[in-house]
């Protein structure tokens, strides 16, 4: 079983990741998310306020990746690609937990993905 590190959670929840998916003809699909909240052991929460194309996605192919490196990347260049299986939700659990979140305060909350991540590749410079 995969378990996110606390030094990926930290990187996860102080920054913006990067999440790709694919569309019906094997195109990639890539957006920023921010705000994504880690449930361990080896679990992502992301909402979705905007998303058209990616929910679309997810929904033909629940496959994504994501990738997320440090803030002082040109000192110490250091990230991770976790790649995953996604869920969407629009209610339920998952669904209440992001419609509770702060951040999502006066945002339109359309939804909640939830991605059970299989594999975490470290990314580095060196």
């Amino acid at each position: 079983m995969i378990v996110i590190s606390d030094e990926i959670k930290s990187l996860i929840e102080n920054n913006p990741l990067a999440l790709a998916t694919v569309d019906e003809e094997n195109k990639p699909h890539c957006i920023a998310v921010s705000f994504v909240k880690v449930f361990p052991p080896d679990k992502l929460l992301i909402t979705d306020n905007y998303m058209v194309e990616t929910i679309k996605n997810l929904k033909r192919n629940p496959n994504v990746s994501l990738v997320v490196w440090n803030p002082n990347w040109r000192e110490e260049c250091v990230g991770y690609e976790l790649r995953g299986k996604a869920e969407y939700f629009t209610s339920g659990k998952w669904y209440e937990i992001v419609k509770k979140l702060p951040e999502n305060q006066g945002e339109p909350c359309k939804g909640a993905i939830l991605v059970t991540i299989y594999k975490i590749k470290r990314l580095t410079s060196e």
